[in-house]
């Protein structure tokens, strides 16, 4: 019995693939993807990119392929970078095949969309011989033609009707690694879409609200859309997409995941959005601390709160917390208690040191378990 089942999600059950070393689906956790928006034929530039995302906490980057120069950049970039990648090809069937054999971990593709039955099969025989998955990517800014016609616009049976169209296409070949995503720009038509390829079967699935816009905009939509659809245990694998640096999209997948429990990476800060009580600068404060806290990966919770009205309720529920006091001096709290005081222009250095100290005694820890269990 959970102790607090209000909390409590049930992912939906699916199948699982492997995207390079990358788990997905099953009881894996949601990975988080971006993707690059260099020219793939600027290998130098992609793969600084791609180092980024890494450094970001990317655990899948997408790379378009829309050449034969980018599908042979491919495998310079692939030897330089870590984290699997999937190769994004539309149309043109010869590329998946470069794709494949250049080691891209993933194609990204709508079977449908590339020619006759034996250019899949000659796909899906590229994608086996060198260990890709696949993605079917169905979006709703471009739906088959004959589907439009049918039902008139775009709408989640028609979106669901191209997936599962496109996934008998690879199970006629006896193929069977692949995830799909059902994106849309509007985040009802989306988040319909996939509530109804999650009931339709059992494959993983890539969550998207496609062409969301900016970093505000764009963050706001996508929480919205996933938030719904993660809450509901739908999901496997996420990609924000934003027209931001793509080192966003990881930041705002990870607080996604973060903000329902589902996945943790990092200092998750817990802040409140000051007021006249505030006991020192709040929102300098948070900014200054979410900047030298950036290279932290160790999942630590920390709260800063401008003073003692939800400050110390918010201290008990956190690894560790801040809570303005009078006169420059504010209390810290260590695991749920009061521990000692700080004063204003100490405390970030402090909160620093004491951040970085907690994550290196649970990394090592952590390396002590691993140790034993070998």
């Amino acid at each position: 019995m959970s102790v607090r089942p209000y909390r409590d999600i049930e992912r939906r059950k699916s199948r699982k693939i492997r995207v390079g070393n990358v788990e997905v689906g099953g009881d894996a956790p949601i990975s988080v993807q971006s993707m690059t928006n260099t020219l793939t034929t600027d290998v130098a530039a992609t793969v600084d990119q791609i180092l980024r995302l890494e450094e970001a906490g990317a655990d899948i980057v997408r790379v378009s392929c829309p050449d034969r120069e980018s599908t042979a950049a491919l495998k310079d970039i692939i030897k330089q970078v870590h984290v699997p990648i999937v190769a994004d090809i539309h149309f043109h069937y010869k590329r998946a095949i470069e794709a494949a054999e250049a080691g891209a971990a993933c194609l990204r593709i709508n079977p449908g969309n590339i020619g006759s039955t034996e250019r899949v099969r000659e796909v899906v025989k590229a994608a086996k011989d060198h260990g890709c998955s696949m993605r079917i990517g169905v979006n709703a800014g471009s739906l088959e033609k004959e589907l439009l016609e049918r039902y008139g616009e775009p709408c989640p049976e028609a979106m669901v009707e191209s997936a599962l169209n496109h996934a008998k296409i690879l199970e006629d070949q006896d193929f069977y690694e692949f995830k799909i995503s059902v994106k849309a720009s509007d985040v009802f038509l989306a988040v319909a879409a996939y509530y109804g390829l999650a009931e339709a079967c059992d494959y993983p699935l890539h969550l998207g609200i496609t062409e969301a816009g900016g970093l505000r905009g764009g963050t706001v939509k996508s929480a919205i859309g996933m938030g719904n659809l993660l809450w509901a245990g739908i999901g496997d694998t996420l990609r924000v997409s934003l027209s931001a640096d793509p080192v966003e999209e990881i930041h705002v997948g990870y607080d996604i995941l973060k903000s329902l429990g589902l996945r943790t990476r990092g200092v998750q800060i817990i802040s409140c959005p000051s007021c006249a009580r505030q006991g020192f600068n709040v929102v300098d404060t948070v900014a200054e601390l979410e900047k030298r806290l950036a290279h932290i990966s160790t999942p630590i919770s920390l709260s800063i709160i401008g003073c003692i009205v939800n400050g110390p309720g918010e201290a008990r529920e956190t690894d560790i917390g801040l809570t303005g006091g009078g006169g420059g001096n504010h209390k810290m709290y260590i695991s749920g208690r009061p521990d000692h005081n700080v004063s204003t222009e100490k405390m970030v250095d402090h909160i620093v040191e004491l951040v970085e100290e907690r994550a290196a005694k649970i990394e090592a820890e952590e390396a002590a378990k691993l140790a034993a269990a070998e």
